[in-house]
């Protein structure tokens, strides 16, 4: 008998398991800039810095009413994380963490020193590598954010760098499906791998109860008590 009262708990979890722990919110949310959302300096309009890269995403430290305070990018050289703020309702929350949340772009710049054409030509130009951030336009020139050797500024541009767009976003919050088909709910029932091992399960629980049941026998034919 005492065996089978130990045995009981094994019996429970294999017949109940236990629910998989939840994703850890520690590290805070993602929320994806899908167009036009700009990064803040500080919770005014009178603060913006740039427009984040569309379809990448900010990670949310603090959800506000108004703004949310967010960062983007992470400490990774040349890479600098950038602590600031968007404006909420411009924030497309996700429940998962994103593979690429943040645009990892270098732009390299060519610039051509005065009194170019001299004896020496050889350092008439000049190339440096910034890392991007975002853009904005100011009385309709392109500026480019960027970051070079720890300074953060801008520098003019003809055109936006072009890069890669994500896509994750979209099967995870559009809700779209094929059409007359909705993904299954937990109560529509259970699915078929869980009817297979809850079998298994029933049937090793009888088998250790009928074992158990037998006992050891004694001389005489008697059983053993538990």
């Amino acid at each position: 008998m005492k065996r089978l009262l130990l045995l009981l708990p094994l019996l429970a979890a294999l017949l109940f398991p236990a629910p998989p722990c939840p994703v850890s919110a520690t590290d805070g949310r993602y929320a994806v800039c899908v167009q036009d959302v700009w990064f803040y300096a500080g919770e005014n309009e009178e603060e913006k810095l740039f427009l984040v890269p569309d379809t990448y995403y900010v990670r949310v430290l603090e959800e506000g009413e108004i703004y949310s305070t967010v960062e983007y990018l992470t400490d990774d050289p040349p890479y600098k994380k950038l602590l600031g703020y968007c404006r909420t309702d411009q924030l497309l929350f996700v429940d998962f963490i994103p593979v690429r949340p943040y645009l990892r772009k270098q732009i390299t710049v060519s610039y051509t020193l005065p009194g170019s054409g001299s004896l020496d030509d050889a350092f008439s130009t000049v190339e440096r590598t910034f890392v991007y951030y975002g853009d904005r336009y100011e009385n309709g020139q392109l500026y480019l954010y960027v970051l070079l050797d720890g300074t953060f500024g801008y520098i003019p541009a003809s055109a936006p760098p072009e890069y890669e767009h994500n896509t994750d976003y979209l099967t995870s919050t559009s809700g779209d499906g094929d059409e007359g088909t909705e993904p299954p709910s937990a109560d529509e029932g259970i699915g078929a791998t869980q009817i297979v091992v809850i079998c298994l399960a029933c049937a090793a629980a009888v088998a250790i109860v009928i074992i158990l049941m037998r006992g050891k026998q004694k001389p005489g034919g008697e059983q053993q008590e538990f």
